[in-house]
């Protein structure tokens, strides 16, 4: 058998064509092959699915493949900011219904997309997922290829259960060495981007190894997972392992088994990343490439801090920032938004303590949302304003005003920030 990575693994196991107008392939694929896949999972949100449906209706095929496969999930534009996107919202929850789409997530119900999906255990290793938002590999952190798609090309897969693409070539990257205090999944993700630019590795898949990997919990792997398209990548892949599968154990009734590339699979390239050498990085305006380390970014003020998104909204992101806020105030010159990903996470942070701490320091504690992270509502900037963000895109107007900027960051680093009115080391505020 022909030693393969994890990408061209779990594609060979869902093919269901050969190469595009070709006849049915059965053998294992390989880069550059054009073949149809079988999808577990067909995903759309609010800003998407109502495209997706327009055009599923137009295929004249009267049901979906299969409702308990599609999920559709209310998060960019909600709780709805204006008329316009609540038509957006009842067009999905028409449709939903009319479908018998168990596997719609509204408001009180759900959260950002690619926190719900995983803490609801609708994704299992070897998974192909396909969802109609470019941080759909988000799920690679279990290790499904996962990716996004067009809306056109979500309503076929809504209608068929299959989906077309092109083989990716791997790069695998390969991390070693103990992280050390502040440094988290998106240090290691903004160090990899860095590396390879936001073209560098455009429809080829990054495949994460190296013992440090074992050390890496389930959310920081999210987290790189989910900015693997920030390098142009088609996904981004974790190795299932023993912290993958006690994750999922309750959250799922379908086996997880680990999963993982051979040990002597072709890649296109390998990057080595010393994980220990790494300090607290930022990504300065205008690319997630313009990275270096907060140290050496020099005092710049910001008006705003937002913590949270579909990066780092998770319950271990909440944790870290309220780490830091614990005791402190945020600056009077900044505003502090807070955004957990899911209604679940909020809740643990309520019972946790953890919103008496981001509120007793100043800061706003949304209900769960996309908001700001493009630029929709719940902390838009205006022009001359500057953001430091725990979101995943800092191109020029992404959260606001074209003369606007944004810094990403990790939560240590944003909540740093926000207590000190500029960029700031955790270690700055905590001394």
């Amino acid at each position: 058998m022909t030693p393969q990575t994890l990408a061209e693994k779990i594609l060979s196991s869902h093919r269901v064509g050969g190469r595009v107008g070709s006849t049915r392939g059965d053998g294992p694929v390989r880069p550059g092959d054009l073949i149809e896949v079988a999808v577990d999972l067909v995903l759309a949100n609010d800003i998407t699915a109502p495209i997706a449906i327009r055009e599923f209706e137009g295929l004249g095929v009267p049901t979906v493949f299969d409702p308990d496969a599609i999920v559709l999930v209310a998060d960019h534009f909600t709780p709805n900011k204006d008329v316009a996107s609540a038509e957006q919202v009842a067009i999905m929850r028409t449709f939903a219904r009319d479908q018998s789409i168990s596997r719609f997530y509204d408001v009180g119900r759900a959260g950002i997309e690619h926190v719900l999906l995983h803490e609801l255990g609708l994704v299992i290793p070897g998974d192909v997922i396909v969802g109609a938002d470019s941080h759909t590999c988000t799920a690679g952190a279990f290790g499904a290829f996962a990716t996004g798609m067009g809306s056109t090309d979500i309503a076929v897969a809504m209608a068929t259960g299959e989906a077309w693409m092109r083989v990716p070539e791997t790069i695998r990257i390969d991390l070693h060495g103990e992280p050390g205090r502040w440094v988290g999944g998106k240090d290691l993700i903004l160090e990899t981007i860095g590396r390879l630019g936001v073209d560098g590795a455009t429809y080829e898949a990054l495949e994460f190894g190296g013992e440090t990997v074992d050390r890496l919990s389930i959310e920081a792997r999210s987290t790189m997972a989910n900015m693997a398209i920030e390098a142009g990548a088609k996904a981004g892949l974790f190795p299932a392992d023993r912290t993958t599968l006690a994750y999922l154990d309750g959250r799922t009734a379908r086996a997880a088994n680990e999963l993982t590339a051979d040990e002597d699979a072709s890649y296109a390239r390998r990057l080595e990343i010393d994980v220990a050498a790494i300090e607290p990085l930022v990504a300065l305006p205008h690319l997630p490439s313009n990275v270096r380390p907060v140290r050496d970014a020099g005092p710049i003020p910001i008006d705003q801090a937002v913590i949270g998104s579909c990066t780092n909204g998770r319950l271990d992101d909440l944790r870290v920032a309220a780490e830091v806020l614990r005791g402190r105030t945020v600056h009077p010159d900044v505003r502090c938004i807070v955004i957990p990903g899911s209604q679940q996470v909020q809740l643990d942070a309520v019972r946790e303590g953890l919103v008496d701490v981001f509120l007793e320091a100043g800061a706003a504690v949304s209900t769960p949302t996309c908001g700001p992270c493009l630029g929709g509502h719940m902390g838009v900037l205006a022009a001359g304003e500057r953001a430091i963000s725990t979101t995943n895109r800092n191109f020029r107007g992404r959260m606001g005003s074209l003369d606007s900027e944004v810094i990403l960051a990790g939560p240590a680093v944003a909540a740093a920030s926000a207590v000190a009115g500029r960029l700031a080391h955790p270690e700055e505020v905590m001394t």
